[in-house]
């Protein structure tokens, strides 16, 4: 019996040993397997790092412009687009549609939007050719500070890949509907050199933290991506689609904006500029952020009350020395000036034709003087109102209203402005003291948006000076064009920008 038992347990144990030492076997092999997988995945990546399907790339199809959705899914998570067909797909593993599309479609080579890495699938293996260099530039532009630098000494026309000639930064953009208020304005800002020059460095705006669930800042980063496109000498087209800029706009303005119905550029600009400004963290200060250092001017307002017509002499006095009626000023600073136009005639000429009256710009400009009043009207009181410029900003945005809302329906002004393209000088409306703390006074013209048409109909066009040749275009949606200085004097202006010149 006791041998029985003894035999027993030397098999227990010989059993223990064969179990232990085939599975230290095992293991061996598993970790000789992992080391030979390490070895074939090296082996591959150095094999595969030449793709056959390269030639099936089409670069013509392909635009980066739009939402990075998969279309399909409608998903905007690990997005790849198809470099053949240029549509996007959603993942790259097995039964994803982006590998669905490779198999049923014999597409092969794919780009992730986010890595910016590039893969063939079904096969699924990272494809690394610098001959693709030029397709991840088109999808994120990036721009050097010497490049920055020489952007407005160069007139360096740029090859789209159709053989169409484009001038970086004079590109058209897309109108999708009716959003050609909105391309006017980005238009203009695009041409605005330290604002320009503050986007297309991603740097600058890169570490600005927002709080949690704040994503306004968004916006930010969908103006820097437009303007690095818009400036980008690489393009393989000659125009840009502000497609994800204006989804941006409409989200962030609750719907105020739209690029399906016609609004009004001035409203545009001065949500868009205070908007930017507080997703750059800005404050109240001049030096908060980029927007306000580049555009923000200040003026002292001068308000008195009018006391009511219908009493007598001496009660009007009497009320006129009370603290209520006394002349009250404030200071207040500002983005951009309005400039009220007169009134146009109300009968025609002897030829029985519409006189299409003209006023100087400086005349408009008398508004602050600190000597021209300017009556306000509320719905029970009226106020007379004088403004004195302060301080003038390195760019000025001039607003010339012409549309005036009544009860019943909106009527435009059609009184030509006539305006210096150069040398305009804003030091004659400003108060000797004033004057003096300004070292320059001069301004150049860079920016001029102008409308055609009817007040609720009508479009938009913009004329941009090209700082690198010093030549004037028009832009209206995709059309550019060259135009003489000339010609912009004669046009219904809208909005301008001017630029503060540096020489004495």
């Amino acid at each position: 019996m006791a041998s029985f038992n003894q035999g027993a347990n030397e098999n227990k144990q010989n059993g223990k040993r064969k179990w232990n030492e085939s599975h230290t076997d095992m293991d061996r092999n598993s970790n000789e397997d992992e080391d030979d997988n390490k070895i074939t995945d090296n082996w591959m990546k150095k094999v595969h790092r030449l793709c056959p399907y390269l030639d099936t790339i089409n670069r013509q199809v392909l635009d980066f412009d739009f939402e990075k959705l998969c279309s399909v899914s409608l998903s905007r998570i690990n997005v790849y687009a198809c470099l053949v067909c240029g549509k996007y797909f959603q993942g790259r593993g097995t039964n994803t549609h982006a590998y669905t599309h490779s198999v049923a479609e014999s597409h092969h080579v794919f780009l992730n939007l986010q890595t910016l890495k590039f893969y063939c699938l079904p096969d699924n293996y990272e494809i690394v050719d610098s001959s693709l260099d030029d397709i991840k530039y088109v999808l994120n532009p990036t721009f050097t500070s010497k490049h920055i630098g020489e952007l407005d000494k160069s007139d360096k026309r740029s090859r789209a890949i159709d053989g169409t000639l484009y001038l970086p930064g004079i590109v058209g953009l897309n109108n999708i509907k009716a959003n050609d208020y909105c391309n006017v304005i980005l238009q203009a800002l695009s041409n605005v050199t330290p604002l320009r020059d503050y986007f297309l460095d991603e740097k600058n705006y890169a570490k600005i933290k927002r709080p949690p669930g704040d994503s306004v800042f968004l916006l930010v980063q969908r103006f820097g991506e437009l303007m690095r496109k818009l400036w980008n000498p690489r393009n393989f087209k000659a125009h840009v689609s502000p497609h994800e800029m204006l989804q941006a706009v409409v989200l962030w303005s609750g719907k105020k904006f739209q690029f399906t119905e016609q609004g009004d550029p001035i409203d545009f600009l001065s949500w868009f500029l205070n908007s930017l400004h507080r997703a750059l963290n800005g404050k109240k200060s001049r030096n908060s952020s980029i927007v306000y250092k580049t555009f923000m001017g200040s003026m002292r307002v001068k308000t008195r009350k009018i006391p009511p017509v219908e009493l007598d002499e001496k009660q009007r006095f009497s009320l006129l020395c009370t603290d209520e009626y006394a002349e009250h000023v404030s200071e207040s600073p500002f983005l951009y000036l309005t400039c009220d136009l007169p009134p146009p005639p109300l009968f025609k000429d002897e030829v029985m034709e519409n006189i299409i009256p003209q006023v100087s710009l400086y005349s408009l400009l008398t508004k602050f003087n600190n000597e021209s009043e300017k009556e306000y009207k509320t719905y029970k009181e009226n106020f007379m109102k004088r403004f004195e410029i302060t301080q003038l900003p390195p760019y000025l945005i001039l607003y010339i209203k012409r549309f005036t809302k009544n009860t019943f329906f909106v009527e435009k002004n059609p009184t030509i402005v006539n305006f210096p393209v150069k040398n305009v000088d804003f030091g004659d409306i400003l108060t000797p003291e004033v004057k003096a703390m300004h070292k320059n006074t001069s301004y150049d013209l860079i920016a001029n948006i102008v409308h055609d048409g009817e007040p609720n109909k009508g479009t938009y066009r913009v004329h941009v000076l090209k700082q690198g040749n010093s030549k004037w275009y028009e832009m209206q949606d995709l059309h550019v064009n060259d135009i003489l200085p000339q010609m912009i004097t004669l046009t219904e202006a809208y909005i301008q920008i001017y630029k503060l010149r540096t020489d004495s």
